[in-house]
Formats: structure tokens, C-alpha cells, sequence
């Protein structure tokens, strides 16, 4: 095709709103902008659908932002959590309302994209973006931005999210500073249908040996996904944690069917969401909850939120209007994620430091327990809970104050305390 029938092509084909990255937040951004009747592209440099590194628990709030319709293709319902301390003091609680949910990302995923073509966004995989251009030959005027594929060909949209991943390209256009760094680990593990009953309905949550870090056991049918998460520099030691995790679990005899890694990223509290006509949600943007490094909520909740300001960024006339639709959109997501993610940064602070004190209050103290409960079925989150609940407040300023090592509680490492003993069961 000759340059002059591409720029006609350019010419008469502008989207309103161009996403870049079909995971959960990317598909959301298209179907709230798709919902609203604009024209979107989905671009996506893979093919549909594959595999990511994700434990692919679904929470009261992914569940809330999910479109109207949504079937979850749960593989499993959590109604009991087991928790461990570095292989220790193990306990389980019990709910009678499920927990959470289990998928595997590339249905989920998969489900996701389809309700945004429902809608009427279009899907174009195999597209891999090298660059977004705001000025410039390529960018026919002020309300146009290009995006560059490679290969050369050039995209023109009213307005652009960037939910292509923690690596983003479109993050780094945004100039998205990063802050904290962890190192996921993750396997795949088809396992007998003896070993699966014993896991059904069931997860394991370890905190693990080295600070900040946990394991968990996620079951999916005859599949359990086993992984462990730590901070970025500790890969030997994260490896290891994995490998005595699998091997205490009795599972290091069955041959995982995937293994992965995954650098996971939160932003600095100073950190850009956008740039001109172009917004960042999900991982591009750094959104994730700290402490837990829980990503999937943040990115459905984001991801529609970006798609909703795109709509409105689209239908800017001038650089004015479009950077005040952009600051309002940062407004949202700091008003709420923002919250959230920062007590979870107080919460991964004190866990760093006193990981048997959370063991301690999860397994022993009914308080806790719901508040897991209310945060995992939906009807809080770590934000709300923490500002509308003084005891949660004194509990954390309390914990803040004490020296490490001062863990006199029951269950927690080098305490004279009597640990509950293995399989130990509270019903709730």
C-alpha cells in the first residue's frame, strides 16, 4: 500500500477510543467505552486466548464491576481458608457464604473481550504497539493521537488507554513511576482427583520466610495453581521458598504442567494516570493492592473507569478540555483505589515486620476473620474498613508502635505461646 492511500485510510478512519491490551483491564475500558457507543479498537499483541501468571481469585469487587450478564467460569468456590506460618501453627477457618471465586485467566480473560465486541468494540490481535505520538507528522491535528505499531502502520484515535501490562509501552509514554517491585512464582500442577478432593473448596495462604513475602495454593478442578510472591532482588531465596513450599505440601512427585514468573509493580503516590489524550489503567498504571499484590480488581475497576473518562477525553474540542476530563479520571482513581492501595502500604509495612501478629488475629481473632471476610465477599474494602472502623485504626497504630520482635501471641514464631495444632477448624 502506498503512503498516500495509508494516510487516506488514516484519514478516514479515526476511532474515538483506541485500547491498547485485552486483559481484565483493557477489555473493560473497551466495553465501558464500546457501552457508550463509540467506536473502539481493542488492539492486543497476543493471540486469544493465553496463558498469564495469576492465582485468578475473583473478590466481592471484581465480581461488583464485571458487565451485566457476566457468567464467571468459576473453577472452584472458596468456602475455607488455611492459613500458615512458614509451614507452622496451621489453621483453617471456615465460611458458610463463599469466599471467593477461582478462574483461569485465559477464560476469563477470553469471556471479558467477547462482552466488549458484544458491546461493539473491535478486536484486533497479533498487534504489538512500539509508540504513541501526541505531536508530529503522523498526528493529522491536536485532537488526534498515533499509534504507532510495528511495522510502521499508524493508528489514529480521539483518545488512548495504555492497559498493556506492568511493562507497559504506553506507561512509559505516561512517564507511570513505580515504587515498590515483587517477584511472583507460579506453577501449574494437574494432580489425581484424590489429591484435587482434598483441596476442593479450599485455599492455603502461607506467609512465608522472607519479609512481605506468602505463598498460596489455589485449587481448580484437577489443577492446583501453587505459587509465591516476594520483593524483586530475593530471587534465589523466592525460588526456594517455592520449592520447600511444593515439597512440604507433598507435591514436588507431580510434574507441573506450567511454570512462570511475573514481575508485579505499584506506583508511586506521585505517579502520572495520563498524558495528554491518553490515559493508564491496571498494571501499565502501577494499580495494584500492595500488601496482597491483588491485581485483578483493581484492573476491572480501573479499566472501566479509563474507558468511561476516554469517552469523555473523545469528545474534547481543545487541550484544556481534555486535560481537565484527565485530571478528573486521576480524581476518581485516587479517590478510591487510591485510598485502598494506600493502607495497603501501611498493611505491608507492619506485615514485613510482625507477619506472626497477622497469623495470630486471622486464625485467633473473630474480628479479623470478618474483616478477611467482608473485604473478600465484597461489602467492604481495606480502605473503607480502616477509615470507618476505630479499632482497626488503634489496632494498626498499636501494632506501629510496638517494637519488632514483641509478638506475644499465640501461633506466632519464637513465642512461648501454644500453637492451634494442625487442621484446626473455626466455622463462621
Amino acid at each position: 500500500m502506498s503512503s498516500e492511500n495509508s494516510s487516506a485510510d488514516d484519514a478516514r478512519q479515526v476511532w474515538d477510543v483506541v485500547v491498547v491490551g485485552a486483559g481484565p483491564a483493557g477489555a473493560s475500558a473497551a466495553y465501558a467505552a464500546a457501552v457508550a457507543g463509540r467506536r473502539v479498537l481493542l488492539l492486543e499483541k497476543a493471540d486469544l486466548p493465553r496463558y498469564k501468571t495469576c492465582g485468578g481469585g475473583i473478590i466481592g469487587p471484581s465480581r461488583d464491576t464485571l458487565p451485566p450478564g457476566f457468567e464467571l467460569p468459576f473453577r472452584d468456590r472458596v468456602h475455607a481458608v488455611t492459613f500458615s506460618n512458614n509451614g507452622r501453627f496451621t489453621r483453617t477457618r471456615r465460611s458458610r457464604q463463599m469466599l471467593f471465586g477461582l478462574i483461569n485467566r485465559p477464560e476469563f480473560d477470553q469471556q471479558l473481550v467477547e462482552h466488549a465486541q458484544k458491546a461493539g468494540a473491535e478486536l484486533r490481535t497479533g498487534a504489538t504497539v512500539a509508540r504513541v505520538e501526541q505531536h508530529g507528522s503522523a498526528v493529522p491535528d491536536r485532537r488526534t493521537v498515533a499509534v504507532v505499531l510495528q511495522g510502521g502502520e499508524t493508528v489514529l484515535a480521539r483518545a488512548v488507554v495504555g492497559a498493556d501490562g506492568s511493562a507497559s509501552r504506553i506507561g512509559a509514554h505516561v512517564g507511570v513511576k513505580l515504587d515498590q517491585v515483587d517477584l511472583g512464582l507460579e506453577a501449574e500442577i494437574p494432580v489425581p482427583e484424590t489429591v484435587a478432593e482434598d483441596w476442593k473448596g479450599r485455599v492455603l495462604i502461607d506467609w512465608g520466610p522472607m519479609p512481605g513475602s506468602y505463598g498460596w495454593v489455589f485449587p481448580k478442578g484437577d489443577t492446583l495453581t501453587v505459587g509465591v510472591i516476594s520483593a524483586r532482588g530475593e530471587g534465589a531465596a523466592t525460588k526456594r521458598y517455592l520449592e520447600d513450599f511444593v515439597g512440604r505440601l507433598g507435591l514436588a512427585g507431580f510434574e507441573p504442567s506450567i511454570s512462570s514468573g511475573h514481575l508485579t509493580r505499584c506506583r508511586a503516590d506521585d505517579s502520572p494516570l495520563s498524558r495528554g489524550r491518553v490515559l493508564v489503567c491496571g498494571d501499565a498504571a502501577g494499580l495494584l493492592e500492595p500488601w496482597t499484590r491483588e491485581g485483578i480488581s483493581f484492573a476491572l475497576r480501573s479499566g472501566r473507569l479509563a474507558g468511561e473518562w476516554a469517552v469523555r477525553i473523545s469528545e474534547a474540542h481543545d487541550a484544556v478540555d481534555a486535560r481537565k476530563q484527565a485530571l478528573n479520571y486521576a480524581f476518581a482513581i485516587k479517590a478510591g483505589l487510591g485510598v485502598e492501595m494506600s493502607v495497603g502500604k501501611r498493611m505491608l509495612a507492619v506485615f514485613e515486620r510482625r507477619p506472626g501478629l497477622f497469623h495470630a488475629a486471622l486464625t485467633g481473632f473473630r474480628p479479623a476473620w470478618k474483616a478477611f471476610k467482608d473485604i473478600t465477599q465484597g461489602s467492604t474494602s481495606l480502605g473503607e474498613l480502616v477509615r470507618g472502623h476505630p479499632l482497626a485504626q488503634r489496632a494498626l497504630a498499636a501494632i506501629d508502635r510496638r517494637p519488632a520482635g514483641a509478638e506475644g501471641s499465640a501461633g506466632a514464631p519464637g513465642t512461648t505461646g501454644t500453637a492451634k495444632p494442625a487442621g484446626d477448624e473455626v466455622t463462621s
